[in-house]
């Protein structure tokens, strides 16, 4: 052996490079480090420039467009205030709120008028009416909220013009506001009064969201007062004091050609462009962290990197034939045993040449293969599982005659409706149905026809409600029905309906002695009471009065939440017991 070769083997022996893989590498970086210098150089200076402009652009351009379409969202409402105003709903029923004898009357008309539009317009949280002086009429809300206008408000509004409010925090609905009003006139130009309308900021949150900038970026509108009123993501309660720093304020400002970085209100490094809304003293200010702003940066370094390797690659083309047969085997084995510890059971190892390598590949893809196999034979297994737990929890909460829910999952359905209702104060009602005279249908015409009988009124039952109500077959010819969120009267309504069309299914067939007819109970809570236990025992109790009247009828429930309390729970089964008699 040459003496410059054991020379050669002792420096790579101490450089760590004995292997053929390692040799390559190396040769191959040599070759390419100064042309990969070079380029890299080359493109930062080139490119740090172009970056900084095209990100101005893109902050100032979202900044701007937010801007307008805030402008144009705010026009918008006004002219829709402008619409309600103008109907002759507002107008007639305002003067003829002011008479004695038609006061009352009038005033309900124009809530309901206010409510119905309300509920048509996501962006109008209360809509209002006002007297000139400013006192209000009536409100689509229950309790009408604060009137938040300017101080000349009044001088806007004998000129006719639209009047908005400052932006503000509305602790009712735990989010950010602001009051709009138009005038009511008359024909001959007296002020009748104002039709306000405090909205929410969602429809310009999610526009905020649509023209956000980049992932990290945020849109926020601002106030004179350096305040918050709304962001792309959303308005905390936290963030409903939180003030710009005046200076970022003042070089926003001045700045509208260029981007101004600065700190944000969490501390981290932003760019930020910020456009004044003709909606003065409104602002739109869009902002991107610094990191964002300059991975592009990054992301040509990264192909500079990756050139460099193409370059690598050809340089050592040579030195990487020669050691190719031995190590790309070895790389393809070590990079399919990653795969399977990574989970992937689908690779397969091409089998090139012979040799020891040759057979280790083979027994590896056997191997693989055998857990594939394995595998899918336990994902059979596991779907097989799936189907059968999904088909034991439809049996678990359904009535296999009607298809309904059964009674235990309704108990604990009513159970999380009457929670919800307390939480958010709202109301909740169920109906106990009972068929009439159902021993003696099954009697005349059998069990076949009765269980025929079950299912078709079952499925009437489920025609006439709402999708957020609930069906269950309580017992028997017994049937429960909860009506989240209705109160009595809506509750009277739908039982009402059902009664009629189960007599109106039955009316038209060739023997008439087979008209059936249903009797119906109907509680409330909190009216009837604020258990379960209390609000089925009351709606029971109405439809044993309805029973003792003479049957195919609506009854609600006289008992009030509470008397329950020290009344014996006998009674109830006893007369549940005289019914089935």
């Amino acid at each position: 052996m040459q003496s410059w070769e054991q020379t050669l083997a002792r420096i790579f022996q101490f450089l760590g490079l004995a292997g053929v893989r390692r040799k390559i590498l190396v040769f191959a970086l040599l070759a390419t480090l100064v042309p990969s210098l070079t380029i890299a150089w080359i493109l930062d200076a080139q490119n740090s420039k172009l970056i900084t402009e095209k990100v101005s652009e893109e902050l100032r351009v979202s900044s701007l467009q937010t801007s307008r379409e805030v402008d144009i969202w705010i026009k918008q409402r006004v002219y829709d205030l402008r619409v309600f105003s103008s109907s002759y709903e507002v107008s007639e029923n305002l003067q003829k709120s002011k008479g004695r004898l038609t006061s009352t009357k009038a005033i309900e008309r124009l809530k309901s008028y206010l409510t119905s539009v309300k509920e048509k317009f996501s962006d109008y949280e209360e809509l209002m009416v006002t007297d000139p002086e400013g006192r209000v009429v009536t409100s689509s809300a229950a309790m009408a909220g604060p009137l938040k206008l300017p101080g000349n408000w009044q001088r806007q509004a004998r000129l006719g013009e639209p009047i908005l409010g400052d932006a503000y925090w509305d602790d009712l609905t735990n989010q950010s506001a602001v009051m709009i009003a138009v005038p009511i006139k008359t024909a001959n130009d007296q002020l009748l009064g104002l039709v306000a309308a405090r909205l929410n900021f969602h429809t310009v949150e999610k526009l905020m969201q649509r023209l956000g900038h980049r992932e990290s970026g945020q849109m926020y509108l601002i106030d004179s007062r350096r305040g918050i009123i709304t962001t792309s993501q959303g308005m905390a309660p936290a963030m409903k004091d939180a003030r710009l720093p005046e200076i970022v304020m003042r070089a926003l400002a001045n700045d509208n050609d260029s981007i101004v970085e600065y700190a944000n209100l969490k501390g981290a490094s932003v760019l930020g462009s910020m456009a004044l809304s003709s909606l003065e003293p409104w602002g739109s200010l869009a902002e991107i962290s610094s990191a964002e702003a300059y991975a592009q940066t990054i992301r040509i370094r990264k192909l500079t990197v990756t050139i460099t390797l193409a370059v690598l690659l050809v340089v050592g083309a040579g030195a990487y034939l020669l050691g190719a047969t031995i190590v790309r085997p070895l790389n393809r084995l070590i990079k399919g045993a990653n795969q399977v510890a990574d989970g992937d059971l689908g690779v397969e190892v091409p089998l090139v040449g012979g040799g020891e390598v040759g057979y280790l590949t083979d027994v590896f893809n056997k191997m693989v293969g055998k857990l594939r196999r394995s595998q899918e034979d336990l994902a059979a297994v596991n779907n097989t599982l799936t189907m059968t737990n999904r088909e034991l929890q439809e049996l678990s909460t359904t009535d296999p005659l009607t298809g309904l829910y059964n009674r235990r999952y309704m108990i604990d359905t009513l159970g999380k409706e009457l929670n919800r209702a307390e939480r958010t104060h709202d109301c909740c009602s169920i109906l106990i149905l009972d068929i009439d005279h159902f021993k003696n249908y099954n009697d005349t015409y059998g069990h076949m026809a009765g269980d025929e009988l079950l299912i078709k009124a079952g499925t009437l039952f489920v025609r006439s409600i709402r999708n957020i109500d609930f069906a269950a077959r309580y017992g028997g010819e017994e049937f429960l029905i909860v009506l989240p969120g209705q109160d009595v009267e809506g509750a009277m309504e739908v039982a009402e309906r059902i009664r009629k069309e189960i007599s109106a299914e039955t009316s038209d067939t060739e023997d008439s002695h087979q008209l059936v007819t249903v009797s119906i109970g109907v509680a409330s809570y909190p009216d009837n009471g604020t258990t379960v236990s209390d609000v089925i025992e009351s709606a029971d109790a109405a439809l044993y009065q309805a029973k003792e009247s003479g049957r195919n009828r609506v009854v609600l429930s006289g008992i009030k939440a509470g008397e329950h309390a020290d009344e014996d729970k006998q009674s109830f089964r006893e007369k549940r017991l005289r019914r089935a008699s």
